[in-house]
């Protein structure tokens, strides 16, 4: 680790990540020099960096801090948490997901085992943080993009690119909220110097509510093809899985499912608390 010029403002675990990658970009430009806590090899001169894994918690040596932001997943953050606290932490601001709230009737077992584990990590957030008199907050995002980086929107125009079509189970007539991760950066931030966002957790989405086949159209029109995008019964997709699985790595059945199921959620309590603000999707690939 190079050496940290001074007591940091924030220190951002995960910030190699998706999200912690614009949380670091966002504080820089805010004035800070923050310091980032990740397993990462990846270096940036404005920044400072201190190698470590959350599993090993005990043998990161923290300086005393404002805020730590959590920008990976809070199943980690969970064990590591009493550790971290005790270095002295003004302010925990931690990502978590709308999943805690989807998955809960999953017919794959390990989504459901893995919402659970998400909602037990939440709360034992929540409860070492107040016991310790540390004010905390937890974001659920949607569904998080990052054209070219993400392993959501990007893989599904990577798909769209290849085959020029994209079948929709059902339709594709259910809701989403794609977020970007530069908004949710932005999120992060702004909860972390709201007095109204202590001790509260918050769905996040993007700035429009829209079906998942518009969702889809507009990655076609950025792409600049044609759209076609086939209704596909749900027992149909369930039979035809099997066939086409090996075209899409780490899928299961249950995801194609979810394509008639709605994933909209209230954001007025993000907007009125800390003024949460996402664009509309309009996604931009190369």
């Amino acid at each position: 680790m190079g050496k940290i010029s001074n007591q940091p403002a924030s220190i951002v675990i995960g910030g190699s990540g998706l999200v912690g990658s614009h949380l670091l970009d966002h504080l820089v430009a805010r004035g800070e020099r923050p310091l980032s806590v990740g397993r990462s090899e990846h270096r940036r001169a404005d920044v400072d960096h201190l190698g470590g894994d959350l599993l090993n918690a005990e043998s990161l040596r923290l300086p005393p801090t404002g805020t730590l932001y959590c920008a990976t997943h809070a199943t980690a953050l969970a064990p590591a948490l009493p550790h971290l606290l005790a270095t002295g932490v003004a302010r925990v601001v931690a990502l978590s997901s709308t999943s805690v709230l989807t998955k809960t009737q999953s017919e794959i077992e390990d989504e459901r085992a893995g919402q659970q584990c998400l909602a037990n990590a939440e709360r034992e957030i929540a409860e070492l943080c107040t016991s310790r008199g540390v004010p905390w907050t937890i974001l659920r995002p949607t569904l998080i993009y990052c054209e070219g980086q993400d392993r959501n929107i990007t893989v599904l125009a990577r798909l769209i690119r290849r085959f020029r079509i994209m079948p929709l189970v059902g339709g594709g007539c259910s809701l989403r909220q794609p977020v970007h991760a530069a908004d949710l950066a932005a999120g992060m931030m702004a909860a972390a110097i709201a007095p109204d966002a202590a001790n509260r957790t918050y769905a996040v989405g993007g700035g429009e509510t829209l079906t998942y086949r518009e969702m889809i159209g507009r990655i076609f029109d950025d792409l600049g093809l044609r759209r076609r995008m086939p209704s596909i019964p749900a027992a149909a997709w369930r039979r035809l899985f099997p066939l086409i699985a090996p075209l899409y790595p780490g899928a299961n059945v249950a995801m194609g499912l979810r394509m008639t199921q709605d994933m909209a959620f209230d954001a007025r309590p993000a907007i009125r608390d800390f003024g949460w603000a996402a664009r509309d999707f309009r996604p931009r690939f190369d």
